[in-house]
């Protein structure tokens, strides 16, 4: 029988875990994993919204979202039997990554980061974040409207020009169109390349669509690597969306050593919405993650090839 002390114990711990569920705004996995994860799997591509008094959004931000904490992405991982991350800054923060930072070491030596920086980034603080663990920049090209190939390619060849003495990789959230006009620069470029989300790609324009063809190129010939993740920015057919199936499988038969896996948790919403201002609260979306990771046997079906992209290329490129 309890005693006095340990019901009042158990009563507030029901409160605390009452009130985070209350509170929990990022998506869980609704549907149970249906093949063998294994050991060591990472999931390439995340983002920690902290506690805006501690970690405030940058002034200059297309949107803000709901909150996403490290105790939110340890029940994700946990249900996705994965074991390590990539947590990568996202716009919302400019070019401040202490929110990436924050949940890094909630995760320990298990976690790898990605960071925003701007030319006022100090090298010293650049060694700061590799002992951390930082092993990349990103570049976003995408959610700050920056389409133009005159301010892409001075762009991506500064990042790289200040990676390349490191080792750290650039990882680049953009579009074909602009995976096209820097496709010379990716080729000659000393350091690893990084494609979010499937390169930009929209599904409904089938495998043809211009770009598509210099994406593959680029996996083909070990250039570049693609993140097959976040398929619902470029398709609309959830839940499984279907059409992404051909493009994930191009991909992985381009090059299998090339090809990392992410969930892009906790699903920011960053799109332009009419009368949705800068500073309104941007729902995140409700995705899930167990139904999208049961996508890879589709896409990957043979278990080696799995390996390689949920395990053995994370640990290369991000230095497990």
């Amino acid at each position: 029988m309890l005693s006095r002390r340990g019901v009042l114990l158990a009563s507030l711990a029901a409160g605390v875990a009452m009130t985070s569920k209350a509170h929990a705004r990022a998506a869980q996995p609704a549907t149970p994993i249906n093949f063998d994860v294994p050991a060591h799997a990472c999931d390439c591509h995340t983002h920690i919204h902290g506690d805006v008094e501690k970690f405030p959004f940058f002034a200059g931000r297309v949107y803000t979202p709901e909150p996403a904490s490290p105790e939110e992405m340890a029940a994700l991982h946990k249900a996705l039997h994965i074991e390590r991350v990539v947590i990568v800054t996202p716009s919302v923060y400019g070019t401040d990554n202490s929110s990436t930072l924050f949940g890094m070491k909630a995760r320990g030596a298990t976690a790898r980061g990605v960071a925003v920086i701007d030319d006022k980034t100090p090298e010293s603080a650049l060694d700061t974040m590799h002992q951390d663990g930082f092993r990349g920049i990103r570049l976003n090209l995408a959610t700050g409207g920056v389409n133009d190939p005159n301010v892409g390619r001075p762009r991506f060849t500064a990042a790289v020009e200040r990676m390349k003495a490191r080792g750290w990789h650039v990882q680049l959230y953009t579009t074909l169109a602009m995976i096209s006009a820097i496709k010379d620069l990716v080729e000659t470029a000393p350091v690893p390349v990084v494609f979010d989300h499937f390169g930009g790609l929209e599904a409904s324009q089938g495998l043809e669509q211009p770009g598509f063809s210099d994406l593959v190129a680029l996996v083909k010939s070990g250039k570049a690597y693609v993140k097959i993740s976040g398929a619902y920015r470029s398709s609309k057919l959830a839940p499984d969306y279907q059409d992404m199936v051909p493009f994930a499988k191009a991909l992985i038969a381009a090059n299998p050593d090339r090809i990392v896996w992410g969930t892009d948790w906790p699903h920011p919403d960053s799109s332009r919405v009419e009368g949705r201002k800068p500073t309104d609260i941007a729902p995140l979306y409700q995705i899930d993650d167990g139904r999208l990771l049961n996508q890879l046997p589709v896409w990957a079906p043979d278990a080696d090839v799995r390996k390689k992209i949920l395990v053995d290329n994370p640990a290369r490129l991000y230095g497990f």
